[in-house]
């Protein structure tokens, strides 16, 4: 019999686990910041040589500039993924024209700080922004803000003796990204060519009736087909997240759906709009019909289904696609019937788990 097998091991005291603990942190902690470090400064660098080489290649030919934006564009994707739409591609040219100097480029900054910073066209202005945003450590936030609350025009008009009271706004704002931020930088995800994690944006409410909804359209039977859950949509480097994305095959257009937890507000209408109007405009195939959207609002003492159609197809909407949609009071029902599913399944949960 091993003498050894019931051994009692010593526990460590409360003090030198913390010790071992925070060194341990420490260390990944750095090793973190090494890696968003080195991926974000390698990327700052590719868009600027890739910029560097369309300007270069262009020059003044504005058609033959259109042609091979596009060019590259399809060839870029094939083979890189995500990331070098002609939009994307655009802004690398214009990233190089406003930073012509490689040796001037900032390790601190972000590509994301990089695109807010090209769009200021005054040369001494950026160069402002650019330096405060290094030595404040500013986030993208509040670099926009900043930029938005005019800090530059303000700071050049106040007396000497107050301008370190203009600059003290800044450290009301929420302090520089941690690295984990690698993690959910659409950017850098596209850089890597890497898929996006997206469980981080959904409580569990949420997460739990997008799922049922995700059920309930594909088991009616009438012609739905899943394409994409989060979808994103980005513009002039802002994203947007479509919660739900379907096909119907009958019908033969998408069906957007997003869903709100809370009361129903004019903004969520409008961003729902704002969705339908750019599948009709980007993603739509030429022949299909018009992309209908849905919004729905779960609330305990509110929920509500709306659809949004573009103005001009209403009558399409109504005449032809409701005999395979559900109506909103059917939704409703659903959405209300779902959320007391999910909350009862929670409450089960919590208490088996005590």
């Amino acid at each position: 019999m091993d003498e050894h097998k019931n051994e009692i091991l010593p526990i460590a005291s409360d003090e030198s686990s913390a010790n071992v603990y925070q060194g341990i942190r420490g260390t990944l902690a750095e090793a973190r910041a090494k890696a968003y470090n080195a991926v974000n400064s390698a990327m700052v660098e590719a868009y600027w040589d890739i910029g560097r080489q369309i300007e270069d290649a262009v020059g003044g030919r504005a058609e033959y500039g259109k042609g091979l934006l596009r060019y590259l564009a399809e060839q870029l994707t094939a083979e890189f993924g995500k990331g070098f739409d002609v939009s994307n591609l655009r802004n690398m040219r214009q990233f190089y024209v406003k930073f012509p100097i490689r040796d001037t480029l900032c390790r601190e900054l972000s590509w994301s700080h990089y695109r807010l910073l090209m769009r200021i066209d005054d040369e001494s202005r950026r160069d402002f922004y650019t330096r405060e945003c290094v030595e404040a450590t500013w986030s993208v936030r509040q670099l926009e803000r900043q930029i938005n609350s005019f800090f530059y025009e303000r700071l050049l008009a106040t007396q000497k003796s107050e301008r370190e009271e203009v600059k003290n706004e800044i450290q009301t704002l929420e302090p520089k990204t941690d690295p984990n931020y690698i993690l959910k930088d659409p950017y850098i995800l596209e850089f890597l060519d890497l898929k996006e994690n997206r469980k981080y944006r959904e409580g569990d409410l949420e997460q739990g009736l997008i799922d049922h909804l995700h059920d309930f359209l594909l088991e009616l039977g009438k012609g739905f087909s899943y394409v994409a859950r989060q979808k994103r949509i980005t513009i002039e480097g802002d994203h947007y997240y479509v919660d739900l994305v379907f096909y119907n095959y009958i019908l033969k257009c998408f069906v957007l759906i997003d869903l709100k937890i809370g009361k129903l507000t004019y903004q969520d209408v409008g961003q729902i709009d704002f969705y339908v109007r750019y599948f009709e405009d980007k993603v739509k195939p030429q022949g299909d019909n018009p992309t209908i959207g849905i919004v729905l609002c779960t609330d305990k003492n509110d929920t509500m289904a709306k659809y949004s159609v573009l103005a001009e197809n209403e009558n399409l909407f109504a005449s032809k696609y409701m005999l395979y949609l559900p109506t909103e009071e059917e939704l409703k029902r659903e959405l209300e019937r779902e959320r007391e599913l999910v909350e009862r399944e929670r409450l089960l949960n919590e208490e088996g788990g005590e």
